[in-house]
């Protein structure tokens, strides 16, 4: 299956107005993807009409979030099932600091239905750091049945390593998430506890515009997806 676990929603103010549910699942059917995750930063709002568009559409979708720790470390939260998805919200609204969005400095957080119709913005801002740890993050993703993946750990600020240097060897996560394959020989150098044949390896877009959605590229097999997520039957 081809795939990307990662991209943006209009609800990410660091993504563009274009990137509504709609236009997100067609684009990605278009680019010949099988299977999408939508992630917005610190929230899960975005994901019952993605997942409307994702059924009507007829691509495969899994459903999530990119929190960001209080270490400024940003992780991956993928879960199977929309309602899995939004049992983590609660726990996200206790942990956010407050922070009101400027619109015209940071960007419009849009929350849309399935028709791509505005029916809500979000008023706090959602690129800041929780105030829980990242162990705490990737504990909480495990307690709500999702899969924790620290991302795009090479390069770009807010990953694992920019921020702590090394991926602590003793952080249950279940993935790693980089741009190229070629980052695998360095994510090992900088960390030799970890195996590449004992590792989960995700390959990206990070989108925050439709262009910048993944081409039919990166494969995923079914036997990985079914051991992370199970059956998407």
């Amino acid at each position: 299956m081809f795939y990307d676990l990662h991209m943006h929603s209009c609800l990410s103010p660091c993504a563009e107005n274009e990137m509504t549910p709609n236009n997100i699942c067609n684009m990605a059917l278009i680019k010949g993807l099988d299977l999408i995750a939508v992630t917005d930063h610190n929230s899960t709002k975005q994901l019952p009409a993605c997942a409307e568009a994702a059924r009507n559409i007829g691509i495969g979708m899994l459903f999530g979030t990119e929190l960001e720790s209080s270490e400024e470390v940003h992780v991956l939260a993928l879960y199977r099932r929309l309602e899995a998805a939004l049992s983590l919200q609660p726990w996200i609204d206790a942990h956010m600091p407050g922070i009101p969005n400027d619109e015209n400095y940071f960007g419009n957080q849009l929350i849309m239905n399935a028709n791509d119709e505005i029916i809500g913005k979000e008023p706090q801002l959602l690129i800041v750091s929780l105030t829980a740890t990242l162990d705490e993050c990737v504990e909480e993703i495990h307690r709500t049945g999702g899969k924790a993946i620290l991302a795009h750990v090479v390069d770009r600020k807010n990953s694992v390593t920019t921020q702590l240097g090394f991926i602590p060897p003793d952080l249950p996560y279940d993935g790693l998430e980089i741009k190229r394959p070629e980052q695998i020989k360095e994510v090992i150098a900088r960390n030799p506890w970890i195996k590449e044949n004992e590792t989960e390896w995700l390959i990206d877009s990070d989108a925050h515009n439709l262009i910048d959605i993944s081409e039919a590229v990166n494969e995923i097999s079914e036997d990985t997806v079914a051991r992370l997520w199970g059956d998407l039957q």
